[in-house]
């Protein structure tokens, strides 16, 4: 996110494209015939108007839900829709700001529990580019009434918070996990100095009528600025996000909350990607009954991969991972589950000179099935983090279409039977 982090990056992700571009050629010819023939992918009437990006989808059993943020001048609006009858419903118009933070990789997040919703957004606290405070927007459905601009952290630091995942938590309360940089201002430069306090993972309860149970902190040292992911399993939340050990190696853990207390951080594979810089890049997770899948992305020894690993018991442990991608690959994942042993997994990779959003169904057991493929997109940060939820028989998809500078935000569906 931050330019001092991404320099390291840049360079690392052109020397992978440069190295891979030949040896893909080949199946750079076969996926264009592929993509040339699939007829799978249906586009939904957008909710969204006007400049819109951001898209964020939660869904229930039986519900799909989409929050956005559309830019109307120099105020940013939060909407919210849900997807009843094969259509979206009107938009709601949630909250507005001039002084929102508003960025490519950490945005807003919605979910639902009993009628109770959640939705966030980051608001400015001081000058400085990177000291935004994580607002929530609460609806309670005992009250039919909202509550807005909940602080979700109260260290009272400018400092960075950011990065949320919300999961429904008991009977009618949610439970938020994000990035915080209340340490990084005891530090000269906060954390964008290379060897300066670190960010931490801090996690909370939040009732629906806005109280909260006091914050706990999980983990003292994470990656700067990677998104979060959280599933639930018997209530109990599961999370994972770029861990940082003391020698900068960067690899996806997991936090689970088993026997009524949070577990110690866990790798979920050790990959060992040493890099000095964040890469901008979470994890994604999704749990069937007892079983959980992490999808993640790493560039270890300078070889991007998507990789994804699945566990049978609760997120205690997890099997080898399986490489998803045969392209060069930006990553930008995420994943859900269809069965105790299956997943759909997405990312975004180059074939030829088109970067495309792909997906495809893995087994447990290394099987996969030939990738779809849902849009083309942008290889530029505009162009977001592609969503994935499933509701009955079919996969819906959400991203950010990027057309110079313009953006709008796409929807679409496959039947989970063709993929």
């Amino acid at each position: 996110m931050k330019l001092s982090k991404l320099i390291p990056l840049l360079f690392l992700c052109v020397t992978i494209l440069s190295s891979c571009k030949n040896e893909n050629k080949k199946d750079a010819i076969i996926y264009s015939k592929k993509v040339a023939s699939t007829k799978i992918v249906t586009l939904l009437e957008n909710p969204s108007t006007g400049n819109s990006s951001l898209p964020r989808l939660f869904a229930t059993e039986k519900q799909l839900f989409m929050s956005w943020v559309e830019q109307k001048d120099s105020i940013s609006v939060l909407y919210f829709s849900t997807f009843e009858n094969e259509k979206w419903t009107k938009p709601f118009e949630v909250n507005s700001g001039n002084d929102w933070f508003i960025n490519w990789a950490d945005f807003p997040v919605i979910a639902e529990n009993n009628g109770n919703i959640l939705i966030s957004h980051l608001q400015k606290s001081a000058k400085d580019k990177y000291t935004y405070n994580v607002k929530v927007n609460l609806f309670s459905a005992e009250t039919q009434t909202w509550k807005m601009d909940v602080l979700l952290h109260t260290d009272g630091t400018s400092s960075e918070h950011g990065f949320v995942s919300v999961v429904p938590y008991g009977k009618s309360s949610f439970y938020a996990i994000w990035l915080d940089g209340r340490n990084t201002v005891a530090g000269t430069g906060g954390h964008e100095t290379h060897g300066g306090p670190p960010m931490s993972l801090r996690g909370r309860v939040v009732h629906a009528d806005s109280t909260m149970e006091p914050d706990v902190e999980l983990d003292n040292r994470v990656c700067d600025c990677c998104q979060t992911g959280m599933a639930s399993i018997d209530d109990a939340p599961i999370l994972v996000y770029r861990d940082r050990s003391d020698t900068e190696v960067r690899d996806i853990a997991r936090i689970g909350l088993f026997d009524d207390s949070f577990s110690a951080p866990h790798p979920v594979y050790n990959d060992n990607w040493k890099i000095s810089g964040c890469p901008v890049n979470g994890p994604a997770i999704a749990a069937y009954k007892n079983n959980v899948a992490v999808a993640w992305f790493t560039a270890v020894n300078n070889f991007s991969k998507v990789q994804l690993a699945f566990s049978k018991d609760k997120g205690k442990s997890f099997g080898v991972p399986v490489q998803v991608n045969n392209s060069e690959t930006i990553g930008r994942v995420d994943v859900v589950m269809t069965s105790k042993n299956t997943a759909i997994v997405s990312w975004v990779e180059n074939i030829g000179d088109e970067t495309l959003i792909r997906a495809m169904r893995v087994s447990e057991d290394g099987a996969k099935a030939f990738p779809v493929t849902i849009s083309k997109t942008s290889f530029e940060r505009a162009s977001g983090f592609p969503q994935l939820e499933i509701v009955g028989d079919r996969l819906y998809a959400a991203w950010t279409n990027v057309d110079g500078n313009k953006n709008a935000i796409k929807t679409a569906s496959i039947a989970i039977k063709d993929l």
